[in-house]
């Protein structure tokens, strides 16, 4: 497994979602965004997964896995690389449920206060109708792709 920086952390930490990258039946890349509920500097990545469908079905075929994200304003990202396992007991009860719903209730904030500002998003708030998280996505993190081209690191 490969440690994590603060710099690392902080960066998915703020994220307000990323993009995970698994492989289908046919070898093909499949794309999803999924919020990331908590990281270890240990090299684990947790992820809720709402709807036990594409993601759930090629993590059970085939555990390898991407999780990339960007921030354009200060074109920076990064790419974790692993393997992934699949975690259906007690996630309700535990700290990463809790994690989660306090994700929600701030992205829910921030769209109510960009709503206030006069910056119009979507009409309802999404966020609220999202169904629970049926099960957990434990990624080991293998390799960190830093994105940020090397002219400007």
């Amino acid at each position: 497994m490969k440690k994590l920086n603060e710099g690392i952390i902080r960066f998915f930490n703020n994220q307000p979602y990323t993009i995970v990258t698994t492989i289908d039946r046919n070898g093909s890349l499949h794309n999803s965004c999924k919020g990331i509920v908590d990281i270890s500097s240990n090299g684990k990545v947790y992820l809720l997964d709402l709807y036990k469908k594409n993601t759930y079905k090629n993590l059970k075929r085939n555990p390898r896995i991407s999780i990339t994200a960007v921030n354009e304003h200060k074109f920076i990202g990064y790419s974790l690389k692993g393997n992934a396992r699949l975690l259906k007991k007690d996630i309700l009860k535990s700290h990463i449920m809790k994690s989660w719903e306090s994700k929600i209730t701030k992205r829910i904030s921030h769209r109510l206060i960009k709503n206030i500002q006069g910056e119009i998003g979507h009409s309802r708030h999404p966020e609220a109708s999202l169904p629970k998280p049926e099960y957990l996505i434990v990624v080991d993190v293998k390799e960190i792709v830093n994105l940020t081209p090397g002219h400007i690191k």
